[in-house]
């Protein structure tokens, strides 16, 4: 994409409202505006962060045999009433009546709606294990929606949900998804600890939540640093294999982990000294095993072996994924701007033209844009090269092609790693190898 002819915004000065580093940020590099107290329009390159993240945690549910689906952000609040949850909720649930007077809520999670759809459509044990999962549009009526994307109102998240035949493949489900989730951070450059965490009003009695590592978390955390020689690829842990599973979560459990609400400090001084880890983490996750608790209350019931009837064992997993693009921010930032992780970054690599109109550094900066196609941004601006530096380190991209006249003439650019700032002068061919 050429930069002159793209809805990408960027703004020299901090907006009075941004109290943290991604909520200033992303609205400094054009990625989101605010329309209302804690809703926010994606622009086009914030929404192709979010659909990176997205295609990743796709890609992870689908790799553990989760079946992706999509219900509606609408929904009735008898459904709710059957589970208990309608009246307990709270005032973070939006509420409403429509012209027949029917009563109606925009959903801020879908354990009731899921456990529905299962009692009309399964009907016998042998239709079970199942896990399926959607990435849909959230609402929680925050009373103080702040720090942008991080806590606000309207929220991109997934959801998953595990329906299985007794307590033993409940937990299966819990596990797989638990390593399934630390892939998923683990291919977004984040550091992710699992943390024993309250159930709710979402119920049950096994929970975790996920944590990043982040200087501006909003909770303090202490935990083991052998959570940060850990590899969850799939080379190291088959979600297939029971005894993978088993080691995986031996490895999750043992291994000191807390945020400052459960820290115990007689277990912290367990821990060698040299492994202790302190700082600050943001929540992008969170796990539930609840049981029968929807199954039961609803009525769901499903014919067993024996042929009697028997409430398969739920659990459901969520995570933030809007709220990712503001927690990898955190995570990854710079007094000069945001250094985006490859896997989840807009565009790969930016062209800086440091002089729009020389037939050299045109032809050059033309022939690299024809060759890296839609996944590089062309700053082909009339701007001076120091508002093009500025902008491109704002940005975050992960890697800078610069062209000059005279490079341009010797058929040479300059490559900049955002991250480490390294510059190396390169042929063409050598640089489009680096970039991979």
């Amino acid at each position: 994409m050429r930069l002159s002819r793209c809805l990408i915004p960027t703004l020299k000065e901090t907006p009075a409202e941004a109290q943290i580093a991604s909520h200033r940020l992303m609205l400094r590099a054009g990625l989101v505006r605010q329309t209302a107290a804690g809703i926010y329009a994606w622009l086009p390159a914030g929404l192709r962060v979010l659909n990176n993240i997205a295609r990743i945690v796709r890609e992870e549910q689908d790799a553990i045999g989760a079946q992706e689906l999509l219900m509606p952000t609408i929904q009735p609040a008898e459904l709710w009433r059957e589970s208990g949850r309608y009246d307990g909720y709270g005032k973070e649930m939006l509420r409403i009546r429509d012209r027949h007077d029917r009563e109606l809520l925009y959903g801020p999670t879908n354990e009731e709606m899921i456990t529905d759809i299962f009692r009309q459509s399964v009907r016998s044990y042998r239709e079970l294990p199942q896990a399926v999962y959607h990435i849909q549009w959230k609402f929680r009526d925050e009373v103080r929606p702040r720090f942008g994307v991080m806590r606000g109102r309207e929220f991109l998240m997934k959801d998953a949900y595990s329906f299985d035949l007794d307590h033993a493949g409940a937990v299966r489900s819990y596990r797989q998804m638990m390593l399934a989730y630390m892939r998923t951070f683990q291919r977004m450059g984040l550091k992710a600890i699992p943390m024993q965490a309250e159930t709710g009003p979402i119920g049950g009695d096994l929970s975790h939540e996920f944590i990043i590592l982040a200087p501006t978390g909003e909770s303090q955390v202490f935990y083991d640093a052998a959570f940060e020689a850990i590899d969850y690829s799939g080379g190291n842990f088959d979600h297939a294999s029971d005894s993978d599973l088993a080691r995986f979560t031996e490895l999750m459990t043992t291994h000191y982990a807390a945020t400052d609400e459960k820290h115990d400090a007689a277990a912290w001084q367990r821990v060698p000294e040299p492994d202790r880890r302190e700082g600050r983490g943001i929540e992008v996750g969170h796990i539930f095993y609840f049981g029968t608790k929807y199954s039961a209350s609803m009525g769901f019931a499903v014919t067993g072996p024996d042929g009697a009837p028997l409430h398969p064992e739920m659990g459901s997993y969520g995570i933030g994924v809007s709220r990712l693009v503001g927690g990898i921010i955190e995570a990854s930032h710079d007094a000069q701007g945001i250094i985006w992780p490859d896997s989840v970054a807009p565009f790969r690599a930016v062209i800086l033209n440091l002089k729009p109109g020389d037939a050299g550094c045109d032809r050059l900066c033309d022939e690299l844009y024809g060759r890296l196609g839609t996944e590089v941004l062309y700053d082909d601006r009339a701007e001076r090269a120091g508002v093009k530096f500025a902008d491109a380190d704002l940005m975050g991209h992960p890697w800078q092609i610069i062209v000059g006249p005279r490079g341009a003439a010797a058929g040479r650019v300059e490559l900049k790693r955002r991250a480490s700032g390294e510059r190396a002068e390169l042929s063409v061919d050598e640089a489009l190898a680096r970039l991979g």
